[in-house]
């Protein structure tokens, strides 16, 4: 029986597979199925720093009296976000009181304002680690890269100045100078860069005119994506990385591992076939190591990065051609 045992931000695994912040992570008893099924750690739901905000609002706008009590609108908003935070810090407690894996809470960020001084509550109510999920859509013509890259950059420094435990980010992959970018995040302090992070996909209805969302789960076809940076900056960067985004299988899982993944990160193969994927894929990672006479994940993790692989070439290719890609 191989020995599935890692490390990740800091925090010993008893093997690679992360259930990813998502809807299944939302409730205790999630979490407590997740852990029977043989998950290595679980990152909570995210509380969106936007959901927080439009709460407010909405609450706002519904209260007839608003125009005659216009100071009611700051009492609401910090009414609204302390019982959203309040309900977020109880799943964190309830959940390190009854299983026994690394429980990893996680914030999205849009802005580097201050309501992120709640990671330190994070921290109190007992979250072994942190996952900053940030998205800045380079939409905004009058902002420059430097511009955008300097909110993730803040949105780091303050977080880690306040808490303890150790610190991810979940980012994607729009930046101008990405690997460079990644190499500069991690010399911030933080533990792991997870790679990539999933975001509402936009699809238009012509028949009702609406702005519907589409490609809402992944898909095994998504895998190359998060590889190829995987085994470019895996031996680049001065943290872990975690691999997300395409993980359907054990297969999946053990080239993100060869690619230089710490730990990958799964949820919309959850979704489609049911929590028990989490033991299938363990057991695949198990066989696929005694049949390739791997004692321990270090013995092959990283073998397949873009410094170790006998062919870093193929992982720089951008273009079709008849030797990379198979195809007459």
């Amino acid at each position: 029986m191989a020995n599935l045992e890692t490390t990740y931000m800091g925090l010993k695994l008893k093997n690679p597979i992360i259930v990813g912040s998502s809807g299944l992570t939302n409730s205790i008893e999630n979490v407590i199925e997740i852990t029977k099924e043989g998950a290595g750690a679980v990152v909570l739901k995210s509380l969106f720093e936007e959901q927080i905000i439009q709460t407010a609002n909405r609450i706002f706008e519904q209260d007839e009296l608003n125009n005659y009590y216009p100071e009611a609108l700051d009492y609401i908003q910090n009414y609204s976000a302390e019982n959203d935070i309040a309900t977020y810090l109880n799943l964190i407690t309830e959940c390190k009181a009854k299983v026994d894996i690394p429980i990893i809470a996680s914030i999205n960020c849009m802005t580097s304002n201050e309501w992120v001084n709640f990671a330190k509550s994070i921290e109190d109510a007992g979250a072994d680690g942190l996952e900053l999920n940030i998205f800045i859509l380079p939409s905004n013509p009058n902002k420059s890269s430097t511009d955008n890259e300097k909110i993730y950059f803040d949105i780091v420094e303050k977080v880690t100045k306040i808490v303890n435990i150790p610190v991810a980010l979940k980012l994607s992959y729009y930046f101008s100078g990405l690997a460079k970018t990644m190499e500069m995040l991690s010399w911030t302090g933080i533990k792991s860069l997870v790679l990539f992070n999933r975001f509402f996909s936009p699809d238009i209805d012509i028949n009702s005119f609406e702005i519907k969302s589409t490609n809402v789960f992944s898909s095994p076809t998504e895998l190359s994506q998060s590889l190829r940076w995987v085994a470019m900056l895996s031996e680049n960067v001065k943290c872990d990385i975690a691999a997300s985004t395409g993980v359907h299988d054990g297969k999946a899982a053990i080239k993100q591992i060869l690619a230089g993944a710490k730990a990958v990160q799964i949820a919309s193969v959850l979704y489609k076939k049911g929590f028990k994927e989490i033991q299938f894929m363990v057991n695949a990672i198990n066989d696929w190591m005694d049949k390739k006479n791997f004692n321990s994940i270090e013995e092959f993790r990283g073998k397949m990065s873009i410094k170790q692989s006998n062919n870093p070439a193929a992982y720089e290719r951008v273009q079709f051609m008849k030797y990379y890609s198979g195809i007459e």
